[in-house]
């Protein structure tokens, strides 16, 4: 049994800056890839960041410069910062990630997602 919680998300103005947390518990051995998605009303999931065990990140172009993510293993919580936020940046934003379990088997787990809004 493993669940993802995230907090941080809110209503924000143009501009601003938001920070998001998301922090595994449960059954954990180890985490590999943890990461941020989102989704707006009517559009598909997209990612927006990644970042490996090891510390390695990769970022949509969109968001690239502005956003930042980073992880505590010892937590097992991944962040997202978010900076110079855009009206086009509102969706819910999901935590994502590839559990290893205690019996050694290798699972995707999903937040229940938090709402981020831009305003203009």
């Amino acid at each position: 049994q493993v669940q993802l919680v995230e907090s941080g998300g809110g209503l924000v103005q143009a501009g601003g800056s938001l920070r998001l947390s998301c922090t595994a518990s449960g059954s954990i051995f180890s985490i590999n890839d943890m990461a941020w998605y989102r989704q707006a009303p009517g559009k598909q999931r997209d990612l927006v960041a990644s970042i490996t065990s090891g510390g390695w990140s990769n970022y949509a172009d969109s968001v690239k410069d502005r956003f930042t993510i980073s992880r505590d293993n010892a937590k097992k919580t991944v962040h997202l910062q978010m900076d110079s936020l855009k009206p086009e940046d509102t969706a819910v934003y999901y935590c994502h990630a590839s559990v290893v379990n205690t019996a050694r088997s290798q699972t995707i787990y999903w937040g229940q997602g938090t709402q981020v809004t831009v305003s203009s």
